[in-house]
């Protein structure tokens, strides 16, 4: 397992965000990035969760109330999956546009495909 510490980690998260291409990320919309260090009870060994209504599937009354989308990315599960720093740096690359992608309407099976699984 990598020791990294909560903000280096949140660092590597942040620097994947700003890679993120400008036109892409103006239009996320409703969204929050959050990192946790555990995922839900029953799934150890999920990277990365998005929790909300992709844009692909959002009427025109959908924003009425709604609360941000929220991508999570967990830590202690993508430190124990890597063997350096730079690895986690990787992963967490490809974890952070996953579930962007998810955010955009693209299911997991097209994630695979692409080589973003």
């Amino acid at each position: 397992m990598v020791k990294m510490s909560l903000e280096e980690f949140e660092d590597a998260v942040r620097d994947a965000l700003d890679e993120i291409p400008e036109e892409l990320a103006a239009q996320m919309d409703n969204v929050v990035v959050l990192v946790e260090d555990d995922p839900p009870e029953g799934d150890p060994d999920l990277l990365g969760l998005y929790d909300g209504t992709p844009l692909t599937e959002r009427g025109e009354f959908w924003a009425t109330g709604a609360l941000p989308d929220r991508i999570t990315i967990f830590r202690n599960p993508t430190l124990a999956l890597c063997d350096d720093r730079d690895e986690v740096v990787e992963e967490v690359a490809v974890t952070v546009v996953h579930e962007i992608a998810h955010h955009f309407g693209i299911d997991d099976e097209t994630l695979h495909r692409l080589g973003w699984g």
